[in-house]
């Protein structure tokens, strides 16, 4: 390969990996779009009979582990037994996260607006779902992207770049 074709490998490279990581965002965002549908549907569902900090923490714990292996399979794209337990662990972590965001702000709402709602304290739960999603998707990809799947397209990519650089001198 001559130095001419280096740029364009490296541009080819670097678009792939952008359209990669463009991917796994969307995926990502779909996949908390339906668990906030979800954890919406279940805790309008139970909220009468348990109130609100306990519909909270059981629609939360009930969509948390469909999440994770979604996210997992789908934005992440590991398969298979290997790092699951560690992967759990952290949708774990993201949804004691997720408890406290969102227990947090049903609190602050019922100091704020003792007699609000169902649809503010809906609305408030959805952003703080939002808030707790960046967190979960900080610790989901810290765990899940350590994956030897992750390792082999990092090896990828370096050994790439270390060829460029190779051509470059």
């Amino acid at each position: 390969m001559d130095a001419l074709a280096a740029p364009a490998e490296y541009r080819q490279a670097a678009s792939t990996a952008f359209l990669r990581s463009h991917r796994r965002f969307l995926s990502f965002a779909a996949i908390g779009v339906a668990s906030t549908l979800r954890y919406i549907a279940l805790y309008s569902a139970i909220r009468p009979a348990l109130g609100a900090p306990a519909a909270n923490a059981v629609a939360l714990l009930a969509t948390a582990l469909a999440n994770t292996a979604a996210n997992r399979r789908l934005t992440f794209e590991v398969r298979g037994r290997a790092g699951l337990a560690r992967d759990h662990a952290a949708g774990l972590m993201a949804l004691l996260v997720a408890l406290g965001i969102t227990s947090a702000s049903l609190a602050a709402l019922d100091f704020a607006h003792p007699r609000s709602g169902a649809v503010l304290e809906l609305g408030v739960l959805v952003a703080a779902n939002a808030v707790a999603t960046l967190v979960r998707f900080i610790l989901l990809r810290g765990a899940i992207g350590r994956s030897s799947h992750f390792q082999e397209r990092a090896a990828t990519t370096l050994a790439t770049l270390l060829r460029l650089e190779r051509i470059h001198r």
